[in-house]
């Protein structure tokens, strides 16, 4: 029997990932569908920007690492230019700390690279048919917060901006604050206020603590 063959358009997808075995990956599994395909791959947010200037996809596929900015970063400017364009992020890191940041950011779903390409094939008509996309337990997560029975539970990196959280994540690193100004784009002087809030909402006394938190934070996070 022949294959069923795809009604319409395919819908193209751009892949923003720093890794290329990700990139190839993902495409592969994409190209396999009647009804999708790749039209671009980008390695950094400059490079999904530029493209999106002179063609706008019907989806954008994204990382929350990127080289040069932060996944967050680049959905809220793409949300600010180009409102209409759905984007799903595709990572590593946990769900729990990310799903929710990416919603507010103006993101449409997110899966986590484990799930495998049949969870993710989903997840992409799913955006594409206009819905959010995030896990059974992230969705019922949201549910009670805006029902206003979410018990208090929040743990206090949860509670940091998300401008915050970039500066936490980067101290874990072993990045210094000049360094992490430059990675941001931002000034020493707003770094050294970040570091001051962040400091606060996790009780912690000295920039040494903080950065030791930081650290023992990020190895915890590693898959």
């Amino acid at each position: 029997m022949p294959p069923k063959k795809s009604t319409g358009a395919k819908k193209r997808i751009l892949i923003v990932d720093d890794h290329p075995m990700m990139r190839e990956g993902l495409a592969q599994l994409i190209e396999n569908e009647l009804d999708l395909k790749v039209d671009s791959q980008a390695d950094s947010a400059a490079q999904a920007l530029r493209i999106i200037e002179t063609s706008v996809p019907d989806l954008l596929l994204l990382d929350i690492s990127l080289p040069d900015k932060s996944g967050l970063e680049v959905i809220k400017d793409i949300h600010a230019l180009h409102p209409g364009l759905p984007v799903l992020v595709v990572s590593m890191h946990d769900e729990s700390l990310y799903a929710e940041r990416v919603l507010r950011a103006g993101g449409r779903g997110y899966i986590m690279k484990q799930e495998g390409g049949k969870r993710l094939m989903q997840a992409i008509r799913q955006v594409l048919g206009g819905s959010i996309y995030v896990s059974e337990k992230i969705s019922a997560k949201i549910l009670e917060t805006f029902s206003g029975h979410r018990s208090d539970s929040r743990s206090a990196v949860e509670n940091l901006s998300d401008r915050e959280f970039e500066v936490f994540q980067l101290l874990g690193q072993g990045l210094g604050t000049r360094q992490i100004a430059q990675h941001l784009h931002i000034s020493v002087k707003t770094v050294e206020v970040h570091r001051v809030n962040i400091r606060k909402k996790l009780t912690l006394s000295t920039g040494g603590e903080l950065v030791r938190y930081a650290i023992r934070w990020n190895e915890s996070q590693r898959p």
